[in-house]
């Protein structure tokens, strides 16, 4: 192994993210005249943060392949992280996502529903468009798996909805599943393409994986403590819906009056007031949730740059690399 990393050039990873926007409206595009418009609402005037189809295209570089290489795996990850925010946003009955109505606001339900699947089919066959590419049939096996650990972490996040006895370490696993896996495959994806050998794809896929999780929970310090003008939702947003996040549950977990006094917020069948958004913020704080959630962003932060530590990669790809991890840290509130 260390023989092959060798053998390749030193790498500089600069991601030009870019490439893939006009790629996914082209993609988009082949949905006609009713579907496209609909998922195109979706993706926005920018298609967000593509933090995913970015990690694809980092990691390619890292191994030494190409943007042009990688180009199918990012365009397929970042379809199906659409399509599952599509979902989600049903599931939750949210109304707003990257400050303007949802899919399932703007459209309907079933219309909803609908697109989320159209871009589900979309993104196996933007990763499958050369079939003659030798990856082809293990990207998509790659890819079929993560969306598989997808749907069980979401229904986790469903079964544990609105719970005040759920543990710490459920809600880890949830975000492993629902996060971490379309992370950590985007990674998977990048590498393979890029010209990976074999016996680094699980590193990758750990460093991915580790970081989906920290990505996670940033989210749910967001969905607290973050700013309406960055995060598109209003502020307290998950409390008000009584959202079971990494805080709430820490703090749940811990014995005393201000987690007797959330779970009987939590517990209580009247709708969250602003007065009672505003205390629950304090007492999940009071409890430890917030401080319990930051360190366990920097624990799996951590776990990322160890798995990067396992791989035999250029210097100056490693560190880009640990760049995009400590990003993730950056975007806490």
């Amino acid at each position: 192994m260390t023989a092959v990393a060798e053998s390749r050039a030193p790498v500089h990873v600069g991601v030009d993210i870019a490439l893939v926007v006009p790629e996914l409206r082209r993609w988009i595009d082949r949905l006609g005249p009713d579907l496209s418009p609909i998922c195109a609402h979706q993706l926005g005037a920018d298609c967000g943060k593509l933090v995913r189809p970015t990690l694809v295209f980092a990691c390619a570089q890292a191994v030494g392949g190409s943007t042009g290489d990688a180009l199918p795996g990012a365009v397929a990850v970042e379809l199906i992280h659409n399509a599952s925010l599509i979902h989600d946003d049903v599931m939750d009955g949210d109304e707003f996502r990257r400050h303007r109505p949802t899919v399932w606001k703007q459209y309907g339900v079933a219309q909803a529903v609908l697109a989320g699947d159209a871009l589900i089919g979309l993104a196996f066959e933007a990763l499958a468009t050369d079939a003659a590419r030798e990856n082809a049939g293990a990207a998509a096996a790659d890819l079929a798996r993560a969306v598989r650990a997808l749907a069980i972490g979401q229904h986790a996040d469903l079964r544990l909805e609105g719970s005040t006895t759920a543990t710490t370490a459920e809600c880890l696993a949830l975000m492993a599943g629902k996060t971490g896996a379309l992370l950590g495959v985007a990674c998977r994806l990048g590498a393979r393409l890029g010209g990976a050998p074999s016996g680094w794809l699980d590193g990758f896929t750990d460093y991915g994986g580790n970081l989906g999780v920290a990505f996670q929970l940033v989210d749910d310090l967001l969905g607290v403590w973050g700013d309406p003008a960055v995060t598109g939702k209003p502020t307290g947003s998950d409390l008000r819906a009584r959202k079971n996040t990494a805080p709430v549950a820490a703090a749940l977990a811990r014995s005393g009056a201000a987690p007797a006094r959330l779970r009987a917020l939590y517990q209580s069948q009247a709708p969250m007031t602003d007065h009672d958004v505003a205390e629950a913020t304090a007492l999940v704080e009071r409890a430890g949730g917030r401080a319990w959630t930051v360190d366990q962003c920097h624990r799996h932060v951590a776990r990322a740059w160890d798995a990067l530590d396992r791989l035999p990669l250029d210097a100056d790809a490693r560190d880009a690399l640990r760049d995009l991890a400590d990003r993730v840290v950056a975007r806490m509130p």
